[in-house]
């Protein structure tokens, strides 16, 4: 069983916030299941874009453990404008997904990543 997306981003908030980064909600989407994504910002014009990784292609997620894992979509230190092109793009073709954007100069998700 998965947490809601909104309590989800609610603690993504709060960890990254404690932790010294400045982390803000830019896009409010569907309460239950809505699709996170992750811009973090190093405040120098470059950042990178991380989304849900599928599933199917987890090694880890093969026992379903109701864990959020996030794929890496913009590599750290590309131009912020990439990132920001990928998510209307992806704001495009999914009207309920969420979007975070934390600015921290050390380029910390605070995220699970999907293993390889």
């Amino acid at each position: 069983m998965r947490l809601k997306s909104a309590i989800f981003v609610s603690a993504l908030l709060r960890r990254a916030n404690g932790a010294g980064a400045f982390a803000a909600v830019r896009r409010r989407g569907a309460e239950e299941a809505g699709a996170v994504f992750v811009i973090v910002a190093t405040q120098d014009g470059r950042a990178a874009l991380y989304g849900p990784a599928l599933p199917s292609l987890d090694a880890a997620a093969a026992e379903d453990d109701g864990v959020r894992r996030f794929t890496l979509l913009v590599p750290p230190g590309s131009p912020e404008s990439e990132a920001e092109a990928r998510m209307a793009r992806e704001a495009r073709y999914d009207s309920d997904l969420w979007l975070v954007e934390i600015e921290d100069r050390a380029g910390r998700c605070f995220l699970d990543l999907a293993s390889d």
